[in-house]
């Protein structure tokens, strides 16, 4: 009997790069080299352009950032326009509480079921299940993905009750909203969210029975903290590093520098490290805080109450999942109409700070306004710039685990680590200050940094 063929050998130089990424939202590319057996280079590049939100915030009434940070994204459109809400109130001096509270939340877990559940389906589990694509993964599993569409409706549908409609939505306002839902009117969201509430928990089902690498990191975790409630709107910065910090404080805790491969602000913490935001985050910090349903499936789909496996992610949201809607269901049976759609909001000169959990993370608005409420001054600090680190970091330790995969497979391995980060890179280009000199034709900044088939474009 012969022996065994040796492994193949581990080639000494190595070059993976994607130049487009694909199932994520936003133009990126991906570079890694390896030398003598070891990752050498890693590189997350987002050469989508910039979109200067911030600069084109700054002399417009404090009534308008709402409707104006919504088109950032069509995903998460309801993130930005809370976080906006949250900080230009603040600045003003107003607080919302009571049934327009509940009502914001009610509208972001609208946003949580329809964002993690396309995510989940058409972009994530394609991935764990060896398909290129969701229509290819709907060839064969056509039940399951119509499921997802069917779940991903029910939050489509409550984002259009509360918000006016599905996509950037148009009733939100500083204050609360142009106008309010009737009990009436929510009574039919109720029986197709107890529908949405058993299909959740098959997804969860489903997704913890992929084959998940086994691939543990050591994150310094960053998200919202309530002491009342799973953290979606407001609260306070809380880390797993055991600093807790009241939303004001975020640039105390957090800087960002520009790297020439990205055109998203690259953010870390002040001790220089990076962190990370977004589900897992979320769940490391506040799983205690779960539905009591949320709880139970996580449980059973074998989650304990920390998660520090990137791949697990697609669990996790799936569990966030159930849990939005559990929280709309308890929302819609104790909602009272409110006596106004909107508080009175009256501007003053101040500085506003607001936070919310977007789908993907931590997202963090300040504005600098003046006594007539015009916007001096305005910050965006969305979920993906603060993870562009993170994401590096992973694919640097995964690829030095996983060596002796071969260049196609470990390159789609690659794709999936980014992936686990449901990454929304338009979101994270649009607050690059632009700064041109041309006194010769070439100011600052003019290289060319896009990967090389997508110059030109």
């Amino acid at each position: 009997m012969s022996d065994p063929a040796p492994p193949p050998a581990i080639p000494d130089e190595r070059t993976l790069r994607v130049e487009a990424l694909a199932r994520v939202e936003g133009e990126g590319a991906m570079y890694v080299r390896t030398s003598g057996g070891r990752v050498a280079e890693v590189e997350l590049q987002i050469y989508e352009p910039p979109r200067f939100f911030e600069a084109f915030l700054r002399g417009r009434s404090y009534t308008e950032p709402p409707d104006i940070t919504a088109r950032i994204c069509g995903i998460c459109p309801v993130a930005y326009q809370m976080s906006a809400c949250l900080a230009i109130e603040d600045a003003c001096g107003v607080t919302l509480d009571g049934p327009l509270a509940d009502l914001r939340r009610l509208l972001y877990c609208g946003e949580w079921i329809e964002s993690h559940v396309l995510h989940i389906y058409l972009l994530h589990a394609p991935d764990f299940l060896g398909y290129p694509s969701a229509l290819a993964l709907a060839r064969d599993q056509a039940d399951a993905v119509q499921q997802g569409l069917d779940l991903k409706k029910t939050g489509n549908d409550l984002v259009d009750l509360i918000g006016g409609r599905a996509v950037h939505p148009v009733n939100v306002r500083v204050g609360g909203f142009y106008r309010v839902p009737t009990r009436r009117e929510l009574a039919p969201m109720r029986e197709a969210l107890l529908v949405a509430r058993d299909q959740a928990e098959a997804m969860i089902r489903w997704v913890a029975g992929f084959d998940i690498p086994d691939f543990e990191r050591d994150y310094v975790f960053v998200a919202l903290r309530d002491p009342d409630r799973y953290a979606v709107v407001g609260g306070e910065l809380g880390s797993s590093a055991g600093w807790s910090a009241p939303i004001a404080e975020f640039d105390d805790h957090v800087h960002e520098e520009h790297v020439a491969r990205s055109n998203a602000l690259r953010a870390h913490l002040s001790d220089g490290g990076p962190y990370l935001v977004g589900p897992l985050a979320r769940y490391s910090l506040n799983s205690a805080q779960l539905s009591e349903g949320a709880q139970a499936a996580a449980a059973d789909a074998g989650l304990g109450p920390t998660c520090r496996n990137p791949f697990q992610s697609i669990v996790v949201r799936s569990v966030e999942t159930l849990h939005a809607i559990d929280e709309a269901l308890a929302i819609i049976e104790r909602y009272d109409e409110p006596d106004v759609a909107a508080v009175e909001v009256v501007p003053r000169a101040g500085v506003g700070h607001g936070a919310t959990e977007a789908p993907r993370g931590l997202l963090y608005h300040r504005y600098d306004l003046d006594d007539q409420g015009l916007v001096l001054d305005a910050r965006i600090v969305p979920p993906t710039s603060q993870n562009q680190a993170a994401i590096e970091d992973d694919l640097a330790g995964f690829v030095d685990r996983h060596l002796d995969l071969d260049d196609e497979t470990l390159t789609l391995r690659c794709e999936q680590a980014i992936r686990n980060y449901d990454p929304c890179i338009s979101c994270a280009t649009h607050f690059l200050d632009l700064t041109i000199e041309d006194d010769d034709g070439a100011g600052p900044g003019a290289t060319d940094r896009r990967p090389p088939g997508r110059r030109g474009r």
